[in-house]
């Protein structure tokens, strides 16, 4: 297992203010609209969500990162699970027009927006039970979604990366290192339900059979 970070640089370009979304708003109530996982939260308002997820390239560099480290092939196969709208993959599939891809995510919306030229195929689906028969996939993905598993959902959901894949895992989950970074964590968050220092993801993958590797984005 190790520790990369295909992310950090994407996450921190996004500008935050913690205290508005709890001071401004009914944090509650939002979360409550987020965790419906359709609209609102991928395109309606800021304060439930994304505030409009659209297509904008900026998956490329994450999707050549992926690439060149894995050494990934026309070949090879690939599961993105809470793949959300795709783009991942889209850009992943343009860069290796072979590649036998796959996303999944229980949102529907997400899915209804999937962009229309692309070859990957995608599923409705939770990350607790995956649709696929044992070392299916040569590389298995989960960016910035087992944060939001219960406990017990989340070992389950770990169990089944390592079954359906034979080789490479890459996770990614939100995470904080210090007292400031949890409270914004915390501020911030609308669908995490698994809140966890590094040294503790660590040993939760340990527990879970999980040994691939992983990152994790903090809200600094």
């Amino acid at each position: 297992m190790a520790y990369l970070d295909f992310l950090g640089t994407h996450h921190r370009r996004t500008s935050r203010n913690y205290l508005e979304r709890v001071v401004d708003h009914d944090k509650a109530h939002c979360s409550e609209v987020a965790r419906q996982y359709g609209y609102d939260y991928w395109d309606g308002d800021r304060q439930y969500g994304y505030g409009g997820y659209s297509y904008d390239g900026r998956w490329k560099v994450i999707a050549e990162r992926l690439i060149d480290h894995y050494g990934l092939t026309n070949a090879s196969r690939v599961l993105d699970v809470g793949c959300g709208k795709g783009y991942l993959l889209h850009e992943m599939s343009e860069l290796l027009p072979g590649l036998q891809a796959v996303g999944l995510d229980l949102s529907a919306y997400a899915l209804s927006e999937v962009l229309g030229d692309s070859s990957v195929s995608h599923l409705r689906s939770c990350a607790t039970t995956l649709p696929f028969p044992d070392d299916a996939f040569d590389l298995v993905i989960s960016l910035t979604t087992l944060h939001n598993l219960h406990n017990y959902e989340l070992d389950a959901a770990l169990r089944e990366m390592e079954r359906v894949g034979s080789g490479e895992k890459y996770l990614v989950v939100e995470s904080y290192r210090n007292e400031s970074e949890k409270a914004n964590l915390l501020y911030w968050q609308l669908t995490c339900r698994s809140f966890y220092q590094p040294k503790e993801w660590e040993w939760f993958f340990e527990r879970s059979g999980y040994r691939g590797d992983y990152g994790c984005i903090f809200f600094e």
